[in-house]
């Protein structure tokens, strides 16, 4: 049996870009069919469990008045349903988990209940219909256009044919791209077609970043040690070329300098989550791990509450860059997400077993896997951090040298004509299934051109997310999550207002009065398009 599905506009995806794409689609009248194909909306926020990574200025500008909305509703749900101390009640901008990577550091259920709450009304009336848990396998196309993508049901459900109008692709890994004929771009281009300085010489399309599966911690009496994992002699004793030294251990090149530098490890230490500055300029705030993606601090809340902080391992040890988990064969995509699951239980196995501590003994019993925060049964994230996609071949792409504080310095990124949002984060790319260490460069507050938007060929198939035209280099920073968000919106903004219109997307772009006339749109929405005089990092 297959059921089908039509609507305005169809979001693959329910990441934090395809929610924001379908929020926008649902706002300007259109209807929405999203799909999921996982348990949880929200992507890197909630099934791959990475609290949010944020620039510096993000409690006053540089995100869109939806993603400002996203972020107060999660305060607002801390405020109103749990018992937090006056101290962190009265915090403005408080931070749950009084991690050091973001200003608002949270458990993934409440990102998660905070989107549900967003998309509820538009369920109720009917114009949203969410499909979950489904994954793209096939579509059917008519030269240029999309006609409908079928989907499979991840438990054996029955297929499912969707269509829309406007087909957005919000997936992880572009997915739609090579169903659809969609012409794409993967792993790193060559410095002849980029110019970018930190391109190689030649192209190398299977060579991604790391793709991390993180997990919760909180530490507590008793010995929560869990089975020694098949492969943990490989792991325990595995030594990447760059590392300085085994990758299970706290010593690993510093990002940004490429230095080998030993991080430390302090369950619960007793810090006030008052103080934590939360600034990336000043402090990327990876020296104690523990406290790094701390997700719950303990002290927030009135005594007893929590037995523990928890904190959330996304840590330089579990990225995995064995090999690439798409563009290869299915049979070597599995094993490569079978090998990062396994290496992240190995990375539990050795901090709860042989991690050096600071008494001079080793292994931390006490450390216990939640995953009642992950909402899975074996305690890791639902998804894989996906950090790298498949990316279209654009109108424009997005470059090195538009951004880089290196290239451009006091002149700031390229300001574009065509701008229709912003973003901040340095060039952040872990390291490679080539063998690349990292590439860490710093960036300045950036636009978001719509021309990264647009397919070269395809007439109404439209990426939501991390599919966008940059390249490898590029993807570092208009990867995270409120980059995401913001391409997701417009997105579902530009097919709405197509429709609306009777226009295609290049249309838009194409002549100055259209545009302008979009962009108004976008602003009147909160969509900030430029940025205030600030300085990259």
């Amino acid at each position: 049996m297959t059921l089908e599905f039509d609507a305005d506009v169809l979001v693959v995806g329910g990441g934090l870009g395809g929610v924001a794409a379908t929020l926008a689609a649902l706002k300007a009248g259109r209807s929405v069919v999203l799909t999921e194909e996982y348990d949880w909306l929200g992507g890197q926020l909630t099934s791959q469990a990475v609290p949010p990574d944020e620039h510096s200025w993000v409690e006053r500008f540089g995100v869109t008045a939806s993603y400002r909305a996203l972020r107060d509703g999660i305060r607002d749900h801390y405020r109103r349903h749990y018992p937090l101390t006056e101290g962190a009640r009265a915090w403005r901008d408080l931070n749950p988990g009084a991690g050091w990577v973001s200003r608002l550091c949270h458990e993934p259920r409440v990102g998660l209940a905070v989107i549900e709450a967003m998309l509820a009304p538009w369920r109720g009336s009917g114009r949203l219909q969410v499909l979950q848990p489904y994954r793209p396998v096939a579509a059917d196309v008519d030269g240029d256009r999309v006609r409908a993508i079928r989907l499979a049901h991840r438990d054996g459900g029955p297929d499912i044919v969707a269509s829309g109008r406007y087909v957005l692709d919000a997936t992880e890994t572009g997915d739609l791209l090579p169903l659809t004929g969609t012409e794409y771009v993967t792993g790193f281009e060559s410095r002849s077609e980029t110019g970018e300085p930190s391109a190689p010489e030649t192209a190398q399309p299977l060579n991604m970043q790391a793709v991390s599966i993180c997990f919760a911690l909180d530490h507590v009496d008793g010995n929560h040690v869990i089975d020694r994992p098949a492969n943990y002699a490989f792991w325990r004793d595995h030594r990447p070329e760059f590392w300085g030294g085994p990758l299970l251990g706290w010593r690993s090149p510093h990002p940004r300098t490429l230095e080998i530098v030993e991080r430390s490890f302090t369950p619960n230490p007793d810090d006030d989550p008052l103080a934590v500055n939360a600034d990336q300029r000043l402090n990327p705030g990876d020296g104690n791990l523990w406290t790094f993606r701390r997700i719950a601090a303990r002290r927030n809340f009135t005594g007893g509450t929590y037995a523990s902080d928890i904190t959330l391992v996304n840590w330089p040890m579990i990225d995995y860059f064995e090999g690439p988990v798409f563009e290869v064969p299915e049979a070597e995509a599995k094993r490569h997400l079978a090998g990062a699951a396994e290496l992240s239980r190995c990375v539990l196995y050795w901090l709860q077993t042989e991690a050096p501590r600071l008494d001079g003994g080793a292994g931390f019993p006490g450390l216990r896997l939640r995953s009642d925060v992950t909402g899975t049964i074996d305690g890791l994230a639902q998804a894989p951090y996906i950090r790298e996609s498949r990316r279209i071949r654009a109108e424009y792409t997005v470059a090195e040298q538009d951004l880089s504080l290196a290239v451009r310095g006091t002149r700031g990124a390229v300001r574009y004509p065509d701008s229709v949002g912003v973003g901040m984060y340095r060039i952040d790319l872990h390291p490679s299934t080539g063998g690349d260490n990292y590439i860490d460069v710093g960036s300045c507050p950036f636009e978001i051109p719509l021309g990264a938007l647009l397919p070269r060929r395809m007439e109404n198939l439209l990426p939501a997310g991390k599919a966008i035209g940059t390249t490898h280099i590029t993807n570092g920073c208009y990867r995270l999550h409120p980059v995401e968000w913001n391409i997701g919106e417009v997105a579902g903004h530009l097919a709405a207002w197509c429709l609306d219109h009777g226009l295609p997307p290049r249309a838009v772009r194409a002549r100055p009065d259209r545009l302008a006339a979009f962009q108004a749109r976008l602003e009147a929405e909160g969509v900030e398009l430029h940025w205030p005089e600030v300085a990259g990092y």
